[in-house]
């Protein structure tokens, strides 16, 4: 790894935590239930992007037309980490489909990366419990991939299981970061909330994988965060962890933001993220600036940009996910297979 991200705001970003969102087409390998067509904020996020699940190839090309446009308007953010989403797993390592509310491919994530290399970057989504897990993650990298996610709360696995000590290993050794959800999972049907709990993922960082904790760590309730106590043990016990900013605008996350501004000792370890799609609020500067300034964030409709400008207002510094891996663009990659 290189060294830490600066203290002070960098010029040219990269979000490290954007989803590619995309509706199951005879191309892409990627799945969604029932269910989550059906679910109330499903339903609101294809309304937004005016998206129509009866026409998916036209509705993925917009979705992808839409976020780069707004990401090549950014004055800040000149790249984005595209998420995959891996599915729920057997405990013999199979793929259960009947479990599995939401896949996006990792061919689909790559494709799309080795499309736009200006634009994207790829993080592959892989859940240690398949059977092909070590093999998955070195295909990946060999293709691209610039880091791993995973939503345990929805994959159904427990990070802390000493069986996935080997899949961290290999995290380590080819130098890929680990991007894991915590807190609660709302967008997803999270099964069991108790697999957020960022104290899981020590069993990543004790097997030397660099660990990058999503929302900061933030419980995602409200008021209650329970586990900044966690965040300011991990800073101070283990190099190789950080934490990205996504979603800190949101109202059930805003108390880890307010919390943050307050520690300058750890902004090294905070790393650029949005969580794209998601709306990005400025309700945090209000109280915190001047009226005249908030006006000017209001009008900022961009989203990368907006989310810099409300933790810059608050006087939050963090670095970009280039300060810490040692792959800064796509390579060119192998063909996949």
């Amino acid at each position: 790894m290189t060294d830490s991200p600066s203290k002070s705001l960098p010029t040219s970003l990269i979000d490290c935590h954007v989803h590619l969102a995309a509706l199951p087409d005879e191309n892409n390998g990627c799945m969604i239930s029932s269910n989550m067509l059906k679910s109330p904020l499903f339903r609101f996020l294809l309304w937004k992007h005016q998206l129509s699940p009866t026409n998916p190839a036209a509705a993925n090309h917009k979705y992808l037309q839409d976020l780069l446009r707004e990401l090549r308007e950014s004055r800040h953010v000149r790249k984005a980490v595209l998420l995959g989403m891996d599915g729920v797993y057997t405990k013999d390592g199979r793929l259960n489909q009947q479990a599995t509310d939401f896949l996006i491919s990792n061919d689909y994530v790559l494709k799309q990366a080795q499309e736009f290399p200006n634009d994207f970057l790829a993080g592959v989504s892989i859940n240690p419990q398949r059977i092909d897990a070590i093999e998955e993650l070195h295909r990946c990298a060999e293709a691209g991939g610039v880091l791993v996610k995973v939503l345990p709360n929805a994959q159904q696995f427990d990070p802390g299981h000493h069986r996935y000590q080997k899949f961290y290993h290999a995290l380590a050794a080819l130098d890929l970061p680990l991007l894991s959800h915590v807190g609660y999972e709302f967008t997803l049907i999270g099964k069991d909330q108790s697999l957020g709990d960022p104290n899981r993922l020590r069993a990543a960082l004790e097997e030397g994988a660099t660990v990058i904790a999503a929302h900061a760590c933030s419980y995602g309730l409200m008021i209650y965060e329970k586990f900044f106590p966690t965040l300011l043990e991990f800073v101070k016990r283990y190099p190789n962890f950080y934490a990205d900013v996504s979603a800190l605008t949101l109202p059930n996350r805003l108390k880890m933001l307010l919390k943050l501004r307050h520690h300058p000792e750890i902004f090294d370890r905070l790393i650029f993220g949005t969580d794209y799609p998601l709306s990005v609020f400025q309700l945090p500067l209000w109280g915190f600036m001047d009226v005249p300034t908030v006006r000017q964030v209001m009008k900022t409709t961009n989203r990368f940009d907006r989310q810099y400008l409300v933790c810059q207002g608050l006087g939050l510094r963090f670095g970009s996910l280039d300060g810490i891996v040692a792959k800064s663009a796509v390579p060119m990659p192998s063909p996949l297979r």
